[in-house]
């Protein structure tokens, strides 16, 4: 495929990117990567709306590579020129497999070719968005100079762990001791960083057991044996307003268990003497849920009288909530889930977390932190009595995840004890640039920390429980983007062996390390972009926020707390406000500007501002990237016209850029829960822009 170009500066050589890309294989493979999970870099921490990397990879191959047809000297007829487009775009096609993202030889070649068609020195790549850290690590991964910013310390410390804290600890053996003895092999990459932050994680998950343990004790099974506890389903509950009723009502959306077929397993209501409880039952659901169509809409179990979403917040925003109704507990059993029914004892297990709960609620300031509520993107929800990050959670919940935070700053101790007495020299932070222990000591904390926020995302009472027949599994809070409401929702156990399990959620952090590029330094930071692009002086690839689609501050707020309270003695100064910044966050939020127009405004001029200093800064030898999601439609359901696009577009323009071509690539999976229904992201858009001195290629994919 060839896209001409309107406007070309004629001593610059034309890029790849600028003439063809193998648009099948990179689609294909970037559609692929979203069923990827082992050592993908997206499973070291959530973050929204990421680039899949095989088209971040491609994209920066064909930003740097010559085409052809700009060297006539070694191509000097246009079929000369086709082969070896045909060849180049061979490369790509290997390059974008993720099997092959740790192909030494592959990336050589890939590297080879871009210092071929930059004189042997490559510029640095700069992402001023960073994000999730998908561009810069896929820099770094083709042998170039990565550096990563972005206004926010999450994907700040994403970045940190991808691109800048490997490189710092390359081939170096474990720590933990009797660790390297017990495997007699060279430590190749971070695969020692990696080992350490399983054993200390390991640690890490033996002390809390010791401290909250007896609040996760086995289940006796029907038969008198025992199992591992992996799950409790509660409901919030409210009191019937009927007069004649006044029963506690538990507001259920779903009854299904495990809708695998030939074994349903569903909680059964049995309402009588003015309540009701709960059994377990199979087959097929003879039963349905008394929540009613969308809202917070329910029925009493008992006299069936509506309950209202006025009545529903009413008794629910408050401080001091209705108890919450046990209404089954999943255990393990032999390669299935067993289901078995709450009783009063399960109940009184849960609730004697709540003294210890209750001192951490009053004493602990990182977590009593204002708290939005519920909401998605700019669709404000109701509070329901989420007053602080401490309200998302149960008192068990509460209690472990302190836990679990509290010993990170123990663990980092132990490290930095057990580096020095390795033969490490003590150094300096890791925040300082520095190395040596007390820096190894940081590194591991952070990964340890990165752990521990990953099990508060299905470690609150906003989790809810999927009965999917490839599941029977916590749901994790951010199932889509967004911070939603639920009515059911599942307590995981940490010590379950399932998702929720501290030691799971270590180890996908730790697959991840061992995958990452080590080779060449990377650095990320924290900036306003318009900041980190003026007077750069390195080539610039990124991915910027998509207008109102993703508030990604009062998202990665629910995170930033637990990130906060386990490594700010790591990052003293990136993590020293009390939530994420949002004052120059570059999003169009209606609620923070004054309306959607004045949204409008705040978002156009803050895009031009920073591709008016990306102009500024660029190199005239190489097109710049950058990335915007579209949507499937240009309106939304009411019928709304989304200015994203045009504003984005206007911004850029008012910038000095010429637009002269679009590259379209579709990399999102049609069974994602936010799709069902809604104007979602379908497809991302890179385009080309010219300027006066300088040129850009804007690529949609």
């Amino acid at each position: 495929m060839t896209v001409s170009d309107v406007a070309t500066t004629p001593v610059r050589k034309r890029k790849l990117i600028e003439v063809a890309l193998p648009l099948e294989a990179i689609n294909r493979e970037s559609a692929r990567e979203k069923s990827i999970r082992h050592g993908h870099p997206s499973t070291l921490h959530l973050w929204w709306a990421r680039r899949p990397l095989a088209a971040a990879r491609a994209v920066l191959f064909a930003q740097l590579v010559d085409d052809p047809s700009s060297r006539p000297d070694e191509f000097p007829t246009e079929e000369l020129q086709r082969k070896e487009r045909e060849r180049l775009h061979a490369l790509i096609e290997r390059l974008v497999v993720w099997e092959n993202t740790r192909d030494e030889k592959l990336l050589a070649e890939a590297h080879a070719e871009i210092l071929k068609s930059t004189n042997g020195n490559p510029p640095p790549i700069l992402d001023p968005f960073a994000g999730g850290g998908t561009i810069p690590l896929e820099a770094q991964r083709l042998g170039l100079e990565a550096h990563a910013s972005d206004l926010n310390p999450v994907a700040v410390l994403i970045n940190k762990a991808l691109i800048e804290i490997p490189p710092k600890f390359r081939d170096q053996p474990p720590v933990f001791p009797g660790l390297a003895e017990s495997e007699i092999r060279s430590w190749k990459g971070a695969e020692g960083l990696a080992a350490d932050v399983r054993a200390y994680g390991a640690w890490m998950r033996d002390e809390a057991e010791k401290r909250i343990g007896h609040l996760y004790p086995k289940t006796t099974l029907p038969d008198g044996s025992k199992a591992t506890v992996i799950a409790w389903i509660w409901a919030r509950t409210v009191t019937c307003q009927n007069p004649a009723c006044a029963a506690q009502i538990p507001l259920v959306s779903s009854l299904d268990l495990g809708r695998k077929k030939g074994q349903e397993t569903w909680i059964h209501p049995l309402a009588s003497d003015g309540h009701v409880t709960f059994e377990i039952a199979s087959g097929p659901r003879k039963a349905e849920p008394n929540k009613r169509g969308q809202g917070a809409r329910f029925d009493c179990w008992v006299c069936g009288a509506p309950v209202t979403p006025e009545e529903v917040h009413g008794q629910l925003d408050v401080k001091i909530k209705p108890p919450c109704k046990l209404l089954a507990v999943v255990a393990v059993g032999n390669r299935r889930r067993i289901y078995l029914p709450a009783t009063s004892a399960d109940e009184a297990l849960a609730g004697s977390a709540s003294t210890e709960a209750a001192k951490l609620r009053a004493d602990e300031a990182t977590l009593n932190a204002e708290a939005r509520g519920t909401f998605g993107g700019n669709a404000q929800g109701k509070r329901y009595g989420f007053f602080t990050f401490a309200d998302y959670f149960t008192d068990r919940q509460l209690v472990a995840m302190m836990a679990f935070s509290n010993l990170v700053e123990q663990a980092r101790e132990k490290v930095r004890n057990e580096a020095l007495a390795a033969g490490m020299p003590p150094g300096i932070p890791l925040a300082d640039e520095g190395g040596g222990a007390v820096a190894y000591a940081d590194a591991v904390a952070t990964y340890l920390g990165f752990a521990v926020s990953r099990l508060s995302n299905k470690s609150s009472s906003v989790c809810s429980w999927d009965s999917s027949t490839k599941m029977e599994a916590v749901r994790s809070v951010f199932a889509r983007q967004a911070l939603p409401m639920t009515w059911d929702f599942a307590e995981a156990n940490p010590f379950g062996g399932s998702g929720g399990d501290f030691l799971e959620d270590t180890a996908w952090v730790a697959r991840v390390i061992e995958r990452v590029p080590c080779a060449v330094a990377g650095t990320a930071n924290q900036a306003d972009a318009r900041m980190a692009v003026t007077g750069s002086h390195r080539l610039i690839s990124t991915d910027p926020p998509y207008y109102d689609n993703i508030v990604y501050s009062d998202l990665a707020d629910y995170f930033y707390v637990w990130l906060r309270r386990s490594l700010r003695p790591v990052y003293p100064k990136l993590l020293s406000t009390v939530l994420v910044p949002k004052a120059e966050e570059l999003v169009a939020n209606s609620y923070r500007h004054g309306g959607d127009e004045g949204a409008r405004r705040f978002f156009e001029n803050g895009f031009r501002s920073v591709f008016a200093g990306a102009r500024g800064a660029a190199m005239s030898d190489y097109p710049i990237t950058v990335w915007y999601a579209f949507k499937q439609s240009e309106s939304d359901d009411d019928g709304k016209a989304s200015t994203g696009w045009e504003t984005l577009l206007e911004g850029m323009i008012r910038a000095g850029w010429e637009i002269t071509s679009t590259w379209p690539n579709r990399s999102e999976l049609g069974n994602r829960m936010i799709a069902s229904g809604t104007n979602a992201l379908a497809s991302s858009i890179v385009l080309k822009f010219v300027g006066a001195v300088t040129s850009c290629c804007y690529v949609v994919l």
